[in-house]
């Protein structure tokens, strides 16, 4: 499926939005200009949508699994507490010195932790309670992902799961390819799952919202 969000509705919503700022701005430029993969990057609408969603919640600890850029986690940031943090992890080094790079210029250098490695490692090291999670990393560790760290969501901890429509494959009537296979999987796995409550949004590629009971 090449198109899975009409053109027309993607360019006439992200008119409606409220814009970048510059630094978010120069990331989505450089980003678009010069990574292999950048269509992994969040992008102005989806962007704002975290932004928003943190301010309204007013976190005190976010976790991010797969920083890419940066882009995401500053967004997410800019609903963090006073005293809050955004822990953020990321497998590959060259994606994480490009992303510090950017957080030292904002207004939440202080607050964010940056990990580099295996967020299956990662994970079980980090003993914060979370309020918000974002789960965009890869896609055959997502149930690994949302095991490893549901324990340690509050009560009424929101996860964040993106790609959830891979593209549109997860709707084909026959899901051919490792990574929209992982994808329905873990779709499923969430649907049955009694601890949470979740509803699925056509934003973009697809966000799970989850709520922890």
């Amino acid at each position: 499926m090449d198109e899975l969000i009409n053109q027309l509705a993607e360019q006439y919503t992200a008119s409606f939005s409220t814009d970048e700022n510059a630094l978010l701005q120069s990331i989505n430029e450089y980003t678009t200009r010069h990574h292999p993969h950048a269509h992994m990057l969040s992008g102005k609408v989806q962007g704002h949508f975290l932004s928003i969603i943190s301010k309204l919640l007013q976190p005190k600890r976010i976790l991010e699994v797969g920083t890419f850029t940066g882009y995401s986690a500053l967004c997410l940031a800019n609903g963090l507490a006073m005293d809050g943090k955004l822990f953020t992890i990321e497998l590959r080094d060259e994606d994480a010195a490009i992303a510090k790079a950017y957080f030292d210029q904002s207004a939440y250098s202080e607050q964010i932790v940056q990990l580099t490695g295996n967020a299956k490692e990662v994970i079980p090291t980090l003993t914060e309670m979370w309020d918000i999670v974002f789960i965009d990393a890869d896609k055959t560790g997502y149930i690994e992902y949302y095991e490893l760290i549901l324990p340690n969501v509050k009560p009424n901890g929101l996860m964040i799961a993106d790609n959830i429509l891979f593209h549109g494959q997860v709707l084909q009537p026959e899901i051919t390819g490792k990574n929209a296979i992982a994808i329905q999987s873990f779709n499923e796995h969430v649907k049955r799952d009694e601890r949470v409550e979740q509803v699925l949004l056509t934003v973009r590629d697809g966000l799970s919202f989850i709520r922890k009971k």
